[in-house]
């Protein structure tokens, strides 16, 4: 396909600098295994599962057959008042992979749902438990949770609250945020040690300033993914637990870039060793073929939901929330053909063994460039943090990725960070590519 063969002129593309991309663009028309094919005939290396969520590669048979084969039995089906076989069969496959007592699978379209979704559970359970007046919800500096209303409420990334705020939920607080630029720029497959207790602040400050009865629940990314892959201290999930059970908080893992094998595990709950009351999820769910997200619960959570409406008439709603595609049957078979497809290859192991090659690559090919301030890497993703350049923050890192992608290279700029997060199917030549290329690029751009 040629340039000239579409029209740019009607879709506006989102969380992108429009009036630029129209003077360069960058459309794929491909994809195979590690790499997309543009307009043009280029070849492109992807570098960061096309926003994280092609864990298995590009153009997957299984995958595509088994969409296929759901379209030719069953295209859709309404989620209210009525559901269809796939979705109790996904329900279960992810809830057996899910630790501890997460059992109950709401499923939504995305992140951004699932995060608002969470959100109103959390409101819903406490209500049904005589306890509604816990309504104050706490998120972290730089955390992100998509973009519903709920979730840049709770999000602590200032791009996406500046033009919203006067719409934002009133009653939201924040905890501080995980990263340490003087001590701990530099991070490989380790977690961060910190001398103090950054959670201090949570249990001296905010709790106090709310009333933790007033709290319905925390959520966090465990690692903070957007904003460029920042790591949590040792200990610091566990201790937040903690907190949470002592007061009666709910906490929700936004696990939406960290579910799915990014961390060498199933989740990054079972990473860290820490199960949540709630965990989202999204994109690698399906291997980013079709959308499909959702919130894992509690068996509590849910008991307790039907519980409080065990005297209600028998036709009434016990939790009034759902989407129109809500578990749609096509986009459940695609998942449970990408969960087996993760199994049967061994990828989420494999996703922990190359992490292990690129952070390698990434300290020991770019640390020392200039403007480079820090590199962290774990599980399978790294982040290279650049110097702001002056009176233009963010410009540096998508200087580099423009360039790279130029060089047939797909890297993500996130704020002052290139983050680098490719499919598990990755060998180590394609991170040996994509690490020179960025480090020519960082050179150019110093």
């Amino acid at each position: 396909m040629a340039y000239p063969d579409f029209n740019m002129d009607h879709q506006w593309l989102p969380f992108t600098p429009n009036r630029s991309f129209k003077k360069d663009p960058r459309v794929f028309v491909k994809a195979d295994g590690m790499f997309f094919t543009t307009h043009d005939g280029k070849q492109v290396l992807d570098g960061i599962s096309s926003l994280w969520c092609v864990g298995a590669g590009h153009n997957r048979k299984p995958i595509n057959e088994a969409i296929k084969k759901q379209l030719d039995t069953l295209d859709y089906a309404t989620a209210f008042q009525a559901s269809n076989d796939q979705a109790f069969k996904a329900a279960e496959m992810i809830a057996a992979m899910a630790p501890g007592d997460l059992n109950q699978v709401l499923f939504c379209n995305s992140g951004s749902e699932a995060a608002d979704t969470s959100l109103k559970v959390a409101l819903a359970y406490h209500r049904a438990r005589g306890e509604g007046h816990r309504n104050v919800f706490i998120g972290r500096e730089k955390g992100y949770h998509g973009v519903g209303f709920g979730g840049m409420s709770v999000g602590g990334i200032p791009a996406n609250r500046k033009v919203y705020g006067a719409a934002l939920l009133p009653r939201v607080d924040h905890m501080r945020f995980i990263h340490d630029p003087v001590k701990h720029a530099y991070i490989h497959g380790a977690e961060p040690v910190w001398e103090e207790d950054i959670l201090l602040e949570l249990e001296q400050r905010i709790l106090p300033l709310h009333d933790p009865s007033n709290i319905a629940a925390v959520i966090v990314e465990p690692v903070s993914g957007s904003a460029g892959w920042y790591l949590p201290p040792k200990g610091y999930l566990k201790r937040l637990r903690e907190i949470c059970d002592k007061h009666g908080i709910l906490l929700i893992f936004d696990e939406v870039i960290t579910g799915f094998g990014r961390m060498g595990t199933n989740f990054g709950a079972d990473y860290y060793g820490v199960v949540p009351d709630m965990l989202n999820f999204a994109k690698a769910v399906t291997n980013g073929v079709i959308p499909l997200g959702g919130v894992i619960c509690t068996d509590r959570i849910y008991n307790t939901m039907m519980d409080a409406n065990a005297g209600s008439p028998a036709h009434a709603i016990e939790f009034f929330h759902g989407y129109t595609y809500s578990g749609h049957p096509v986009a459940c078979a695609a998942a449970m053909a990408t969960l087996g497809l993760f199994k049967e290859e061994n990828l989420f192991e494999r996703a922990g063994e190359m992490g292990m090659v690129l952070g390698d690559a990434l300290h020991g090919g770019l640390k020392g460039l200039p403007s480079v301030i820090g590199i962290r890497s774990l599980g399978l993703a790294g982040a290279v943090e650049l110097a702001s350049v002056a009176g233009a923050p963010g410009k540096r890192a998508y200087d580099v990725f423009m360039d790279c992608f130029k060089q047939g290279v797909l890297v993500r700029p996130a704020g002052e960070n290139i983050v680098i997060c490719p499919p598990y199917i990755v060998e180590k030549e394609h991170i040996e590519r994509i690490v020179n290329v960025v480090g020519e690029s960082i050179k150019k751009n110093a």
